[in-house]
């Protein structure tokens, strides 16, 4: 079975209202706002896009990964999604709503986001009301958000899927883990505005966590991206891109010496 590894904006999370985490080398970051949107002051870029966010995950993540056909089969038993920046959990909770609707009702999804600056609850809180048709999936998520803060690992939705969350920089916290992904979702802040995110030491981390199909699927065309996952064993492509991008990239691991 392929393997999953998502990639996203960066998050906050917080033991209450009004502590941040401190620990892990997270250094918390005040959401701001900007045209009702969330906006990251660190790296002056929105954390998700402004023509529509929640079309725009299904379109580059879901669809990228073809998680719509391969979540259909009745053998599945689990699926694992890697991904990098958890920001808002918005990917999360549209892949959890795909899951929910399409795999068998005995599998089980393991997605694994790595988030260097987790938000606060509060701010997620918000955030996430943007989208009042996943209130149902988003309130057990922010019910046990402390939780996930604490443990790393919670598990929603009549433990059909298993969220963990590991706090700090993506590559360091990447080579701590020791799970294999179906599929990958590359979701930071923008290459340009971000580029200790998206360098050769992640795209060979990932490769470590891939194995044969496991594809990959993030909302950038960028050069120094493309190279440096083809360097790392990932056959890439691009496709048109959502909303005003004009081109994505996705594809699959297939080895360091297969071309």
């Amino acid at each position: 079975m392929p393997a999953t590894i998502l990639f996203d904006t960066e998050t906050m999370l917080k033991r209450d209202d009004t502590t941040l985490l401190d620990e892990t080398n997270a250094n918390p970051r005040k959401l701001a706002w900007r045209d009702g949107l969330p906006y990251s002051t660190e790296f002056q870029d929105v954390y998700f896009s402004s023509d529509n966010g929640l079309l725009e995950t299904e379109y580059v993540f879901l669809q990228g990964n073809d998680l719509p056909v391969r979540w259909q089969h009745p053998d599945l038993t689990q699926f694992t999604i890697i991904e990098t920046g958890f920001g808002t959990g918005l990917n999360f909770l549209c892949a959890a709503k795909l899951w929910l609707a399409h795999a068998p009702e005995h599998a089980i999804l393991h997605f694994i986001s790595v988030e260097k600056y987790p938000l606060m609850l509060n701010d997620i809180s918000v955030a996430l009301a943007l989208w009042p048709q996943l209130t149902a999936l988003s309130t057990p998520l922010l019910h046990q958000y402390n939780a996930l803060m604490d443990q790393e690992t919670i598990s929603l939705y009549d433990n059909r899927v298993q969220l963990s969350v590991h706090i700090g920089d993506a590559t360091e916290r990447l080579a701590r883990i020791t799970n294999m992904a179906d599929a990958c979702f590359l979701d930071g802040f923008s290459p340009a505005k971000n580029p200790e995110m998206w360098h050769a030491g992640l795209f060979c981390e990932m490769a470590k966590h891939a194995q044969a199909s496991t594809t990959f699927a993030t909302f950038t065309s960028a050069g120094d991206v493309r190279r440096g996952l083809i360097a790392a064993g990932f056959k890439v492509s691009k496709r048109p891109g959502f909303g005003k991008k004009r081109e994505m990239l996705c594809g699959e691991f297939i080895g360091m010496h297969n071309g």
